[in-house]
């Protein structure tokens, strides 16, 4: 399953954006209204549950300074990466897409695609605002 958010703008360098991505206890600014949950585990890692999920362990997994952060999944059950792609518009700003890789079977991708793309679109649009 490939889920992409919209290019969303981020009033902050390439650089800042990445930096504030690398440092995942800045996802709890990002998360929806619906979490439950937001637990961090260590430098690189977070748990979190949204309302009616289960709860899901994220790793920081690799960095490209200022241009790619990618979230892996810390659990088998549910094999998926978050990754944040990162490009300069100016000095001020630029532009910030996330994509949701997963392998699911057919019936757990059809259960999952719509609140997995719902919960990437917040991401995103909550990107804007940091």
């Amino acid at each position: 399953m490939h889920i992409e958010s919209d290019k969303k703008t981020v009033n902050k360098s390439q650089e800042e954006t990445f930096e504030f991505l690398k440092n995942v206890e800045n996802f709890e600014k990002l998360m929806p209204e619906s979490i439950e949950k937001f637990e961090m585990l260590n430098e690189q890692s977070f748990l979190f549950q949204l309302k009616g999920m289960p709860t899901i362990k994220l790793k920081l997994e690799k960095t490209e300074p200022h241009h790619l952060v990618i979230l892996a999944a810390a659990s088998d059950k549910l094999p998926f990466t978050l990754k944040g792609v990162i490009e300069p518009i100016d000095d001020t700003s630029s532009q910030v897409q996330l994509i949701f890789e997963g392998e699911f079977n057919s019936m757990m991708a059809m259960m999952i695609k719509n609140p997995i793309k719902k919960f990437i679109t917040t991401l995103s649009e909550n990107l804007q605002t940091i």
